[in-house]
């Protein structure tokens, strides 16, 4: 398969399975259709969040895991659906950072219904010199 066809496949996202985790909400729960790109400074993650209003989305770091969660609002008063192809619920995804990302220099932007994260990469540790204490 060419690379320009592979490009072209696009992934629609998918249901969460029930029974990972309990659920108490009848709406069903996604796993965001995401991008990873290595470039000089590290990764860059991109994920479609058609929209989902930046108040509903968050994005949270613990223990080296990444989480990506939130929840699609539904429509609108007055607007009357016509085609419905993108399903209203939560998202939910998790990703473990390698070792070498330096976790306090993630950044995270949302613009036109993409997220957007910086995972930069720790810089390499720099040769140094260590003084010795004298101890009485």
């Amino acid at each position: 398969m060419s690379e320009e066809l592979q490009d072209m496949n696009v992934r629609e996202k998918q249901e969460v399975a029930r029974g990972q985790a309990e659920n108490t909400s009848d709406r069903p729960l996604f796993v965001p259709v995401v991008d990873i790109w290595e470039t000089d400074r590290g990764l860059m993650l991109v994920a479609d969040m058609p929209g989902v209003a930046p108040g509903d989305l968050s994005v949270d770091l613990s223990e080296n895991t990444l989480t990506v969660s939130g929840r699609l609002t539904p429509s609108p008063e007055g607007r009357k659906s016509l085609i419905r192809e993108y399903e209203e619920g939560g998202f939910y995804r998790q990703f473990s950072l390698a070792e070498n990302i330096d976790q306090q220099g993630i950044t995270a932007a949302l613009k036109d219904g993409v997220l957007t994260l910086e995972l930069p990469r720790a810089a390499p540790a720099q040769p140094r010199k260590i003084e010795i204490r004298t101890e009485n």
